[in-house]
């Protein structure tokens, strides 16, 4: 008996498997609660699978629903989503953190170690203050971005009503959730410029990543900040751009979708397809309805997502970039890896080439499990599958006539796509130990 406590004294996890266990919880306990018959308007119980896949949904920021959210949910319901959306969106470690500095607690040496997986921060100094400045940035945008909403839901919906709706949408969408409780997601807003203008601001904060946020505030010109900032500004302009424009030109004569929009509708839906798509599963148009040319065009997007230590998913912005540096400059015929007269590393190309191909086989593996369970097409579970990777939430229309083990395999992965990149960057990023000796070098063919 001594000898399995001592064994159990000495079992400690790694901050990535606490991190795992943490979204498992928390999807855990939301599943309990939305299964409650008290949170459907109905009042009967949605059934397990169900509120088990909502709670993933919500947890892991993506947005995929079973039902219809507005419809289906009760005020409690809808209440019990938000508050796991935000805590998905913060992280459960952020959330901790905040109650122990609330209740006088000290934040221990492995609850930092956590935080920094958390954040994907290189270094572990000065990070209670940046969950603080987490924290009050979080609330400060999402109550900025309810009162612009405001001016527009209060007027139609109401004071009551309206106040919560702008709340509601607020807190999903800066968490890049796509959660709405409209019912019909922004399809009857696609040519309101407040509520475009305020989600989209909205979206591409969340997607940012708090690093960024930092850097720009303390260098305050943008020459001066770091090259990670400048990578990942420079790929989410090129990617809102690229995704606009080619939308634009795919769905420009679609009557389903934008084709009987006036030219300012057609930029304007274009451009907010283009910023949901990286990663909040808003939408203004009938998704179900693109041409296959634009659901391909999103899955790239929903793959490719936001930036690290935001609240989006995806590879993240910085690893597509560093492939595509990486690519250029091997074509060049350049012997260094560089970007902004910076040299990437070798160990940062090494672990963006691993998160692209554990990526790419995941969903890969997935789409074609979906094949054998689900009567759908390729291409409709292959947006499926990668919406739920990168917790987008974007879906042609198939997700409610999922069967229960493909409702479990999507869930699955949208827990994957938010615990799994953070897991992969802190075991990729920590050397095993270095070896006294080097293998002769093999000549292989590829190309």
């Amino acid at each position: 008996m001594h000898n399995i406590k001592e064994k159990i004294s000495k079992f400690q996890l790694n901050p990535p498997a606490i991190l795992a266990i943490g979204f498992g919880s928390l999807i855990f306990i939301g599943s309990i609660l939305l299964n409650l018959p008290i949170a459907s308007q109905s009042g009967e119980s949605i059934g397990y699978i169900n509120a088990l896949f909502t709670s993933a949904s919500a947890v892991c920021v993506t947005g995929l629903v079973v039902v219809n959210t507005a419809a289906y949910w009760s005020l409690f319901g809808k209440v019990v989503i938000i508050l796991l959306i935000q805590m998905g969106g913060l992280g459960f470690m952020t959330m901790a953190t905040t109650v122990a500095l609330i209740l006088g607690k000290r934040i221990r040496l492995k609850d930092r170690l956590v935080i920094k997986e958390q954040l994907n921060q290189e270094t572990m100094a000065g990070l209670v203050r940046l969950t603080k400045y987490v924290i009050y940035v979080t609330l400060s945008i999402e109550a900025v971005g309810a009162l612009l909403l405001s001016t527009r839901f209060i007027p139609i919906y109401g004071w009551g009503e309206g106040i919560w709706f702008s709340i509601f949408h607020s807190i999903s969408a800066f968490c890049n959730a796509g959660f709405d409780i409209i019912g019909n997601s922004l399809v009857p807003f696609a040519n309101d410029i407040i509520i475009n203008f305020t989600i989209n601001s909205l979206i591409i904060l969340g997607g940012l990543g708090f690093a960024v946020y930092i850097d720009i505030i303390r260098r305050r010109k943008l020459n001066k900040i770091s090259v990670h900032a400048k990578l990942v500004l420079f790929m989410t302009g090129i990617l809102l751009v690229l995704g606009t424009v080619l939308f634009f030109i795919i769905e420009y004569n679609n009557v389903h979708t934008i084709g009987n929009y006036t030219l300012d509708g057609k930029i304007l839906a274009s451009l907010f397809q283009s910023v949901v798509a990286r990663t909040a599963g808003f939408n203004s148009v009938d998704i179900g309805n693109i041409r296959d040319t634009s659901a391909f065009l999103l899955i790239i997007l929903m793959f490719i997502g936001g930036s690290p230590g935001s609240t989006a998913g995806g590879i993240k912005t910085t690893t597509f970039g560093v492939i595509a540096i990486t690519a250029i400059s091997t074509i060049r015929g350049e012997s260094d890896v560089a970007i902004f007269k910076k040299r990437i590393g070798e160990e940062v190309i090494k672990k963006s080439i691993a998160i692209v191909f554990i990526s790419l086989t995941l969903i890969v593996m997935v789409s074609f499990i979906l094949t054998i369970t689900e009567e759908n097409i390729f291409l409709d579970l292959l947006f499926e599958t990668t919406s739920a990777f990168a917790t987008v939430g974007l879906s042609r229309g198939i997700t409610p006539s999922l069967s229960n083990v493909g409702k479990s395999i999507i869930a699955l992965t949208m827990y994957i796509g938010r615990v799994g990149p953070l897991t992969m960057a802190f075991a990729l990023s920590k050397r095993v130990g270095e070896k006294k000796f080097r293998y002769a070098e093999g000549n292989i063919i590829v190309g």
